[in-house]
């Protein structure tokens, strides 16, 4: 199950990003973040997850989805894939 996320704010660790989804990801374990290649002014990444329910990933695309985290608005999907 794969989660896209993007528009972070540059510099943003992975450790700070698997803290951030921590939160709201429930029994959802993040097990490997793959970065997204682009100018750098909207850094995105795709998390890998393991546990939970088969809608757990697409319930925290949206929970995720325009909510604001160290000044900038996200956005995030469920990405295709397991």
């Amino acid at each position: 199950m794969k989660l896209w996320i993007g528009n972070m704010a540059p510099g943003t660790t992975d450790e700070t990003l698997r803290e951030f989804i921590a939160k709201y990801a429930g029994s959802l374990e993040c097990t490997s973040i793959q970065r997204v290649e682009g100018d750098g002014t909207r850094p995105a990444a795709i998390l890998t997850f393991s546990g939970g329910e088969l809608e757990s990933v697409p319930k925290l695309a949206l929970r995720l989805d325009g909510m604001y985290w160290q000044g900038r608005k996200l956005t995030a999907s469920a990405a295709a894939g397991r």
